[in-house]
């Protein structure tokens, strides 16, 4: 906002700026007052942060009902099932009990997980039959090989997308959901 003093003297100007106080990002302007021409106008620089954002593109997974996740769940419940809580009497000692069962999880995690790269054509129905048959047609290019790759890829997404509509079908009880 801009409050003139004077019609005939430019140079009488005072400069208003309605501003966030506790905010030191927005708050870091000027006001490039030589930079005024003719009009009653003066051109506002205001210097705003721009953080540099580290966006993954790679992350731990299991496949789901896959013998991996199978044998992850049985870790687990074992694990669970080993847990001696006996001798917690202290704040300390269920301290140390949570934080051993944290490590172990952990690891049984990255021991069933393997290390997948996300791109924009990553595909919840790929699975391990489709990269078996992938890369026997990479090793042999031979056009059956393709054709049972192209099979695949198929019958996996057949699967799949069978899978979620029974998943909301179960879930919501409800045809119509399927609309969307």
């Amino acid at each position: 906002m801009r409050y003139i003093d004077n019609q005939d003297n430019l140079d009488s100007v005072i400069d208003l700026m309605f501003l966030r106080p506790m905010s030191e990002e927005f708050n870091n302007h000027s006001i490039l007052s030589d930079w005024r021409l003719s009009l009653d106008h003066t051109p506002l620089m205001v210097k705003i942060s721009i953080f540099e954002e580290d966006i993954q593109t790679r992350k731990c997974t299991i496949v789901k009902n896959s013998e991996e996740e199978h044998n992850f769940v049985i870790d687990i419940m074992n694990l669970i099932k080993d847990l001696n809580t006996n001798h917690i009497n202290s704040k300390d000692d269920l301290e140390v009990i949570i934080q051993d069962f944290a490590k172990n999880t952990n690891n049984i995690w990255f021991k069933y997980s393997k290390l997948v790269n996300i791109t924009k054509c990553s595909n919840l129905w790929w699975n391990n039959n489709c990269q078996i048959a992938l890369e026997t047609y990479r090793n042999s290019r031979l056009l059956n090989d393709w054709k049972n790759f192209k099979r695949t890829v198929k019958t996996s997404k057949h699967e799949f997308f069978n899978s979620k509509i029974q998943e909301i079908l179960n879930k919501r009880k409800g045809i119509w959901e399927l609309i969307n």
